[in-house]
């Protein structure tokens, strides 16, 4: 009974448009009450549901992520993939795609590098001819392989509700499948624009290589600093995070100098922003799961549908049509603390590797960031090209199209996403 007393609030007001967190809090909340389980106990879970040391990561790396935006790291990275890509059909949607997803080594956030990106790239997309809408959809596709390439906050959060799957192996095992997913972006957004004769003549001569890999440099040393000095034990991913915020300082502070204090004191307001909204949906999340595993909610679940006799590929592809549709309305963190606890049982059962569940489950999250109606990346992109999201669905669902065509291979050709990490000795 309570089981469904717990849901039921849970939905009712989510759909009455209560923000999530606060329905996941409430909805917990109560059935402690009505359970007897002891109201004293929902601050302590509220405290320790934050209070762990991975979760240091996340607001570093958005101080990160937001420091070298600033410091004006992704126009050279613009730059330095204008000389790699060159001058043909589409070279700038190519170009956008790139420079996202060398920027997704930096922050790991989808919605800030989009911003970063859309900063960057739209002027000079709107100026060789590229609609609005195409712009908005391609930058947003972009940014979400963010949360594949690492460092990522979705594999640190996905990591704290799964102990058994280690940042570090997590990290690597995201490599393949983000790079996987960005190519794949890449030749959907040339054959759209050769298709409808994007940019037919080129709008600015083509950057000098060895100039702007000078110029580019130092940003794209950013990633190997993190993702090098994790791999040779000098830190740890939350250790890294710190390192990357010093080194952003170093970067646009002393080498580039366009980093000034009154802009470190913005992305310090910025990023605490940032940072305490997902903390605090972490904090009240923590309640409604404290609530529903004191119950043995999800236990349930995952035994009534296992109960339904559906085998092992079903059951797989059951459970990424259940999470691409949860995408389109809810944000990836939400989307963790609810059905995590669901799923790892059934991924248990079938034995499933788990780092390999969650690069599945993340590549849905990072297909709910572009996917309308509530892609956040699209929501961040439309509004600064200032074109409804409806305008770019007719180009977004090519490339929705493009990224779960590649989940449907990681997903059936595991070693995509586990050879990195075994390779590295993480597994």
């Amino acid at each position: 009974m309570m089981d469904w007393i717990l849901f039921g609030i849970f939905v009712v007001l989510m759909l009455s448009g209560v923000p999530l967190a606060v329905a996941m809090g409430l909805a917990g909340t109560a059935v402690v009450a009505l359970s007897g389980l002891g109201m004293m106990s929902l601050p302590t879970n509220v405290y320790t549901g934050i209070a762990k040391y991975p979760l240091m990561a996340i607001p570093v790396f958005v101080i990160a992520g937001l420091i070298f935006e600033k410091a004006g790291v992704a126009a050279t990275i613009v730059r330095f993939a204008s000389a790699l890509v060159g001058q043909r059909r589409g070279s700038l949607a190519i170009v956008a795609i790139l420079v996202a997803m060398i920027l997704g080594g930096i922050s790991g956030s989808g919605p800030a590098d989009s911003a970063a990106v859309g900063a960057v790239m739209l002027p000079s997309m709107l100026k060789a001819g590229y609609p609005r809408s195409f712009t908005a959809g391609v930058i947003a596709a972009a940014g979400s392989t963010d949360i594949l390439i690492p460092p990522s906050i979705a594999f640190v959060i996905y990591s704290l509700l799964v102990p058994q799957a280690s940042v570090p192996a997590l990290f690597a095992a995201g490599m393949i499948p983000g790079i996987l997913s960005g190519l794949t972006l890449i030749l959907v957004a040339w054959w759209l624009s050769v298709k409808n004769d994007f940019e037919a003549a080129p709008s600015e001569p083509r950057p000098p290589f060895w100039q702007s890999l000078k110029e580019a440099g130092w940003g794209l040393l950013a990633p190997v600093i993190i993702l090098g000095g994790m791999r040779s034990g000098f830190f740890t991913p939350t250790e890294a995070a710190v390192v990357a915020v010093f080194y952003g300082l170093l970067v646009g502070m002393v080498i580039y100098r366009t980093l000034t204090w009154k802009e470190v004191y913005q992305v310090l307001v910025e990023s605490a922003e940032i940072s305490s909204v997902i903390l605090t949906v972490v904090a009240l999340a923590s309640v409604f799961a404290w609530a529903s595993n004191t119950l043995g909610t999800f236990d349930h679940l995952a035994a009534a549908l296992l109960g339904t006799g559906l085998s092992e590929v079903p059951m797989l592809l059951s459970i990424q049509l259940l999470l691409l549709i949860a995408g389109m309305f809810l944000d990836a963190i939400s989307i963790y603390f609810i059905f995590l606890p669901l799923l790892i049982p059934i991924a248990i059962h079938f034995n499933w590797d788990l780092v390999w569940f969650g690069v599945i489950i993340t590549m849905n999250m990072a297909l709910g960031q572009f996917h309308p109606p509530l892609g956040v990346n699209l929501m961040v992109t439309c509004r600064m090209a200032g074109v409804s999201m409806e305008s770019t669905v007719p180009w977004v669902l090519w490339m929705v199209a493009a990224m779960a065509g590649t989940m449907m291979l990681v997903t059936f050709v595991p070693d995509l996403a586990l050879w990195l990490p075994r390779h590295l000795g993480y597994l």
